[in-house]
């Protein structure tokens, strides 16, 4: 190698060498002091990117399970309002029952609706009230919100919350006479009422179930069909009949028979002149025919239970007889009077049926509108609750049960939506969990290896410096051949 001194080859190499091994110093302590293996795109290009996604992943999940603790909470609130709004409608329930007893006075029952009134207004305070973070939850204004659970776009799930105020929670009712039951009396025989029978659909929802009815099937019949095809509607029969006896059938016959669909029975009433003496008559022997009888304020009613037919008939040569018969619909609304006198006549009336659902339903074909007007159910809310009159709190008893029906099927949801966001949380905690391990590999420095380099680094430094001393000093072997 020729000696030379304007251009030392050999400082110019200690130089890079010493500048590499500066350099390379240099990001060994960076590395370390930051804890991070790529603390700038030039230090991992495509690590950068991959680790500010899963940053981002990172990120997104933490906040997303927040929301999901803040959508179980916000559910926690209001199924716990719902539980008490539960509690108060079991105990008008009770008081529903109590007032239906007949050991109640008028002024027993008035007390009791006076604590009807409070719970109705107090359901109502509750479902106005409720809040959360200032947001009502119960007052029918929340409707149905979003709730973000991922870290990307549109991964929610969705909590829909109710109201349940007095005048929204109750039960869907149909109560009307039909052309047939609980309407005006059907001049035919006992077990000859009139229905055609044939094919109900109740639709309820998406769902429609097919009731078959036959021909002349009482209320009782019809009822028990309904209730045993699982429809999601409850059916009811009662038939009531307002009577009024002023004079004594005689000569002929006056005969009252019963019919619900099983079992048959008559009672013979001639001679008798009064309503006294026809309730006590008919109370003799309703063990029998299941026929109850009662008098209130000078009004005579001849009621069955479970719905059944109920035909008067008069028979032979009646040189005398009144006898005016109302038939009474599941509403409370009398049919047209028959009256009955000398001539002979049979007129059967047919049980009123009444249908009561938590939720909206619909009647169609068959004998719809034998059984009813209102072939789509009237909601009827529990502020309509009266249980001042035993009428009043029997119809009470299914407006309650439509009430609770309808808090336990919501509180039902929010459940299954906390269940369901506890198991988001858990999934997220251990996708985040996974995600930051490996973003750990990618972007963390290995404090091992790193050290070691660092050593190695300051080695070559050192060494650098020396020979770069040491290369400094060549040129200077220029001098002893001018010597």
């Amino acid at each position: 190698m020729a000696i030379s001194v304007n251009t030392n080859v050999t400082s110019m190499k200690a130089q890079n060498n010493l500048n590499g091994a500066n350099s390379k110093l240099s990001m060994s302590m960076e590395r370390l002091s930051s804890g991070l293996r790529i603390n700038s795109a030039k230090d991992d290009a495509a690590g950068l990117q991959i680790s500010n996604r899963m940053t981002s992943q990172i990120n997104g999940i933490g906040v997303a399970m927040r929301n999901a603790n803040d959508g179980i909470s916000i559910a926690q609130t209001a199924e716990g309002a719902m539980q008490e709004s539960t509690n108060i409608l079991q105990r008008m329930r009770d008081l529903s029952l109590q007032s239906a007893n007949g050991s109640n006075s008028a002024e027993d029952r008035a007390a009791m609706q006076k604590e009807v009134n409070s719970l109705q207004a107090e359901l109502t305070r509750i479902a106005e009230t409720t809040s959360f973070g200032g947001q009502k939850l119960l007052d029918g204004s929340y409707g149905t919100q979003s709730f973000q659970v991922g870290a990307k776009a549109n991964e929610t799930i969705d909590v829909s919350l109710i109201s349940i105020g007095a005048s929204d929670i109750g039960a869907y009712q149909s109560d009307a006479a039909g052309s047939i039951f609980g309407g005006n009396f059907v001049a035919a025989a006992a077990g000859t009422n009139g229905s055609a029978g044939g094919n109900l659909a109740i639709t309820q929802g998406t769902k429609t179930t097919t009731v078959v009815t036959a021909v002349n099937d009482t209320a009782t019949e019809v009822v028990s069909k309904i209730n045993k095809a699982g429809t999601g509607v409850t059916a009811t029969a009662q038939t009531k009949v307002i009577a009024n006896l002023t004079t004594a059938f005689s000569g002929g016959a006056l005969t009252m028979s019963v019919d619900d669909g099983n079992n048959t029975s008559s009672l013979d009433l001639t001679g008798i002149s009064n309503n006294d003496d026809l309730a006590k008559a008919i109370n003799n022997v309703s063990g029998e025919t299941g026929v109850s009888a009662s008098i209130d304020s000078g009004v005579l009613t001849i009621t069955s239970s479970n719905g059944a037919d109920i035909n008067f008939a008069t028979s032979g040569t009646n040189t005398a007889g009144a006898l005016a018969i109302t038939n009474v619909s599941g509403a409370g609304v009398s049919s047209t009077t028959v009256n009955m006198g000398t001539t002979n006549a049979t007129h059967t009336a047919a049980g009123a049926i009444s249908l009561s659902a938590s939720s909206a339903y619909s009647i169609s074909g068959g004998i719809a509108s034998e059984l009813t007007t209102e072939t789509a159910g009237v909601f009827t809310g529990a502020n309509t609750v009266d249980v001042s009159t035993a009428a009043g709190a029997q119809s009470a008893i299914d407006i309650i049960d439509g009430a609770i029906a309808s808090i336990d099927s919501s509180r039902a949801d929010l459940g299954a939506i906390q269940n369901r966001m506890s198991f988001t949380i858990s999934n997220l905690s251990n996708v985040q969990s996974n995600v930051t391990d490996a973003r750990s590999r990618i972007q963390d420095v290995d404090f091992a290896s790193e050290t070691a380099e660092l050593t190695k680094q300051q080695i070559l430094s050192q060494t650098s410096s020396a020979m770069l001393a040491q290369a400094n000093q060549i040129p200077q072997t220029a001098l002893s051949l001018l010597g």
